[in-house]
């Protein structure tokens, strides 16, 4: 379909913010642009229960992490959120309202990660700090009021890698999955080639040169490009990984490959749904309210988190 209106003016107010793509900015430049467009003051926070911020031990020093709960209620299930942000910007004020609105909505704790960023720390800093932190939930998510019994992971764009990659690490360590996988418009593997690639390229707000430019700031050599790690699509086999949503978006230049990793992952035997929002694009995840294509992918990632974590 035609790109809906309420994303052709999403498009409109992002490069508005300075979040556009231009090839000699910095990532300071691009920190800045994506705090100054995402924690707008005149946006009321969605209330939950209780947000407070700790840290927890992490391999390079302690990670910062925010804590959402939706209500007072101890033992509920936990949902570790990584951010996106093509692992060069984002933190956890950049994604504090989605993270609110997916405690709200799904009834689960969340834990939001403060992983570090490249290219201060490179590929795989931020997927070892994203392990090591799915790990200390397992310990103790008791801490945070949460049931080490039930987690879930997610995350959207770099953040849907960070959750892939984690599945992946999880399963290779003999560590027990977790309950679900939400992989939301995920950086799934370095191409520009697909159709979703070359058509979506240059006008709908994330575009390939952009993703050079994360790639490269992410990666030590190019060589990284090629780990599993890096591109969760290149692993050699993708079975006994936790149930997975995929979400995508029509006009994403990621469209095709997160869609592929999703296909890929049912050929393994993984229980993997896939849903594509039409007519939007990169970043519209829990903006349902003013893009309204996007509810089905925001009802369905709910229902997936309620029913892979039995909450009520």
């Amino acid at each position: 379909m035609a790109l809906h209106p309420s994303a052709e003016m999403m498009v409109q107010v992002l490069a508005d913010s300075g979040l556009s793509f231009t090839p000699d900015a910095t990532p300071e430049d691009r920190r800045a642009a994506m705090i100054a467009a995402t924690t707008n003051p005149r946006f009321p926070k969605h209330p939950v229960h209780d947000v407070y911020d700790r840290t927890i031990p992490g391999p390079a020093g302690e990670i910062p992490v925010r804590v959402f709960r939706p209500s007072a209620d101890v033992g509920r299930p936990l949902l570790l959120w990584f951010h996106g942000g093509g692992w060069v910007t984002g933190n956890l004020d950049t994604h504090d309202q989605l993270c609110r609105l997916l405690a709200d909505h799904a009834g689960v704790v969340v834990v939001s990660v403060d992983y570090r960023l490249a290219p201060e720390s490179k590929f795989p800093a931020a997927a070892d700090d994203c392990l090591a932190a799915y790990e200390w939930a397992l310990a103790h998510a008791d801490e945070v009021g949460a049931d080490a019994q039930r987690i879930a992971i997610g995350g959207d764009s770099a953040g849907g890698n960070l959750a892939a990659v984690v599945a992946l690490d999880a399963r290779e360590r003999g560590i027990p999955q977790p309950t679900l996988q939400l992989l939301v418009y995920p950086v799934i593997e370095v191409e520009f080639d697909s159709a979703a690639m070359v058509d979506n390229a240059k006008g709908y707000f994330l575009e390939a040169e952009s993703m050079r430019w994360f790639w490269e700031h992410y990666a030590r050599t190019p060589a990284d490009f090629d780990d599993p790690r890096f591109s969760p699509i290149r692993a050699s086999d993708l079975s006994g990984l936790a149930r997975a949503v995929v979400i995508t978006a029509e006009y994403d230049p990621l469209r095709d490959q997160g869609e592929a990793y999703a296909e890929k992952l049912a050929q393994a035997g993984v229980p993997t749904e896939a849903v594509r929002a039409d007519g939007l694009i990169h970043g519209f995840f829990g903006m349902h309210e003013f893009m309204p294509p996007g509810q089905d992918s925001w009802d369905v990632s709910v229902a997936a988190l309620r029913e892979s974590l039995r909450t009520a």
